[in-house]
């Protein structure tokens, strides 16, 4: 992978993407297998924002079935399916349990698992037996109790269970669709802000814009514009002079990484809200708030008035969780960007449906050359990606090619996860075996490149904390070959070493380091972007 604005300013696209979310790298990744001429750019750096800041879910969406949204309750289960299909090593079942507090939400819930079940007859269809996924089931108070201990006094009508299913990574595995497209001729860019569209009022012809790294403009062609920016979707109509074409609602979620708390995946539904406690890297993941944000998308950030919000749920929900400000190790935030409905209140995110859009600007306002995508979920991203596709070719005029997004495993995927692990332990019998689970799950296929690294410096494979299996071979590679600009973008979405928490100064250090030899920072550059990682692990007090 690699980056270069002057580049693309003297290349003619077919499709320039605004966004390196995983909205924007499904529609590259697509596109590029159906041969159009694509560039993709990010004002900060991939997967950076609600990409990352997720729940760390593929799931069909079982709350929504409430809101009768059965269509696409039945999208996001057949999405679930295709993603255990293409990205094996990044996408693993994960078992819930649901605790009762009384017999009619015993009874609720039962009847909307068995419709959950129903609508995913065909969820094991062509699956390799480690990611089967079973019907739901029953447990009694004892049981739930004997399963998790946590649900002592949560339970009192017992509990249900069922099955989705768990990203390892959220950011690698957008990482791999921006890699696929790259590998079939799309050129990206990260810390590459769109300042403005080019063209005339009737028809948009690219855009302006400007590197981060030193500040340079460059004006970037295109026959179709796809804005796919996310919770920033409606600025970039605000660039193009037309602040009112469409309309976004915010809503705002937190999560927390604590200590572990359970086993297993544990949803409390309540009438008008839900949480989670998620298993995730041997810590959990208290998911989420969902509050309407107002504020400028770039001013998002975590609170504790947040934080004590979402411990009180928790707490309140499972009086045996008993948590305390000192067990959060770790908070992000992230936006949904929602589709306003015009019958609803602002204030009503929650209830607010997770459906996407597709706007297109010369159908709705008489201006060629512009599409917006809008709304959507992490699950349903790549089904929302082919129908921008295929919409785009007919505007184009391009020969009509299907899509092979739902068939085409991503760049690090295997057959079969487990023996792939076995083989590569088999053929690496130096390592840890630990380590080589870790690197098969971040890289799949590719950890190979990684641990050409070790072979050229076996220093490389010593973790950069003692706690943590990350190593430094991994910053290298990030830098190397993933467009790994700033020590947040390593830390944080290249690796894993921040997402639990503050890895520890040395750790930092470490890491700096490696990035300066790759980078070529001095001494004061290090201090300067360990300094920047730091302020990210601070809340701010209101």
């Amino acid at each position: 992978m690699r980056r270069n604005l002057a580049e693309m300013a003297e290349t003619p696209f077919d499709l320039v993407i605004i966004g390196g979310g995983i909205t924007g790298a499904s529609i590259a990744w697509d596109a590029s297998l159906r041969g159009l001429r694509v560039a993709l750019l990010e004002k900060h750096d991939f997967a950076c924002a609600t990409t990352s800041a997720s729940s760390k879910l593929i799931h069909g969406g079982l709350r929504y079935l409430r809101n009768f949204e059965f269509g696409l309750v039945r999208e996001s289960l057949r999405e679930r399916r295709t993603w255990q299909h293409i990205a094996p090593h990044m996408v693993m079942p994960l078992q819930f349990i649901l605790p009762s507090a009384s017999r009619l939400q015993n009874l609720t819930l039962r009847a909307g698992l068995a419709l959950y079940d129903l609508l995913s007859l065909d969820r094991n269809r062509g699956m390799s037996t480690d990611k089967h996924l079973p019907g739901h089931g029953a447990l009694s108070e004892a049981q739930a109790i004997e399963t998790e201990p946590l649900l002592d006094g949560a339970a009192n009508a017992g509990a249900l269970r069922y099955y989705d299913c768990q990203m390892h990574t959220p950011e690698r595995l957008a990482l791999e669709f921006l890699t696929g497209s790259v590998a079939n001729g799309a050129q990206i860019a990260n810390y590459a802000q769109v300042m403005g569209l080019r063209g005339t009022p009737g028809r948009v012809t690219g855009v302006q814009v400007r590197d981060g790294a030193d500040g340079q403009k460059y004006d970037i062609s295109g026959k179709l514009i796809i804005n796919a920016a996310g919770p920033w979707a409606d600025y970039i109509v605000v660039v193009a002079n037309n602040p009112d074409a469409i309309k976004l609602q915010r809503s705002k979620g937190i999560h927390l990484i604590t200590r572990s708390l359970s086993r297993n995946a544990i949803a409390v539904i309540g009438t008008d809200t839900h949480f989670f406690i998620l298993p995730w890297r041997g810590h959990s993941i208290l998911a989420t708030t969902d509050t309407p944000f107002t504020d400028d998308p770039d001013k998002l950030h975590v609170t504790e008035a947040d934080i004590a919000e979402l411990l009180t749920k928790v707490n309140r929900g499972l009086p045996h969780a008993k948590l305390t400000r000192a067990d959060v190790l770790h908070s992000y935030a992230g936006l949904r960007p929602l589709v306003a409905d015009p019958a609803e209140p602002g204030n009503n995110t929650y209830g607010a449906s997770r459906g996407s859009e597709i706007f297109d600007h010369t159908k709705e306002e008489g201006r060629k050359g512009l599409l917006s995508v809008l709304g959507g979920k992490w699950t349903t991203s790549r089904q929302l990606a082919e129908q921008v596709v295929d919409l785009a070719l007919r505007k184009l005029d391009h020969p009509t090619r299907h899509c092979r997004t739902a068939a085409t495993p991503l760049i690090g995927a295997m057959k079969n996860f487990p023996a792939f692990t076995a083989e590569m332990q088999k053929k690496n019998p130096s390592l840890d075996i630990a380590l080589i689970a870790h690197l098969a799950s971040a890289y799949g296929t590719h950890m190979d490149k990684v641990i050409e690294l070790i072979a050229e410096d076996p220093a490389m494979a010593a973790p950069l904390a003692p706690h943590l299996p990350e190593i430094g071979a991994q910053i290298r590679y990030a830098a190397r070959h993933e467009l790994a600009l700033t020590l947040e973008d390593a830390v944080f979405r290249r690796t894993g070493l921040c997402t639990l928490g503050y890895p520890g100064a040395a750790a930092l250090e470490n890491a700096a380091a490696i990035m300066g030899q790759e980078l070529g920072w001095h001494a004061a550059e290090r201090a300067r972007q360990i300094a920047a990682v730091e302020q990210l692990f601070t809340p701010a007090p209101l």
